[in-house]
């Protein structure tokens, strides 16, 4: 059985600004001032790292509430990182991830490999392939 998700995005005639649709919700996307845009929403880049700490997150709670885990209000932050190297720039995405309530060092590690199957970051990855077409 196949699962469509879906995203519609539409490019405004205001340099950056673009208005998306997902389900019932509403999204703004827009880049900064310093670079051409009018600042009115969070970047593409701003969105993937929030999709990721969004997914991690919630990927933990559900496997933490399966478990009987009482671990608390979960924080994941998610930062771009990049370094120029002799092979040209290096990008990778680092996440920080804190529970309100202490946790054993056992449940510490199987949470790290649990962060790590989310779908979104299970996509990042290079897990899932993309399909262009113009039409």
């Amino acid at each position: 059985m196949s699962k469509t998700k879906q995203s519609q995005v539409v490019l405004t005639n205001k340099n950056y600004l673009a208005e998306a649709k997902t389900r019932n919700h509403f999204l703004t996307i827009d880049e900064p001032v310093a670079s051409g845009g009018g600042d009115n929403g969070p970047t593409p880049v701003e969105y993937l790292l929030t999709a990721v700490g969004g997914c991690v997150s919630i990927t933990l709670r559900m496997y933490a509430e399966r478990k009987g885990w009482d671990v608390g209000k979960i924080t994941v932050n998610v930062s771009q990182k990049e370094e120029v190297t002799s092979d040209g720039i290096k990008k990778w995405l680092e996440e920080d991830i804190s529970f309100e309530n202490e946790i054993t060092e056992d449940q510490r590690k199987r949470l790290l490999v649990i962060a790590g199957k989310c779908p979104v970051a299970k996509m990042v990855k290079g897990e899932t392939t993309i399909v262009s077409s113009i039409q």
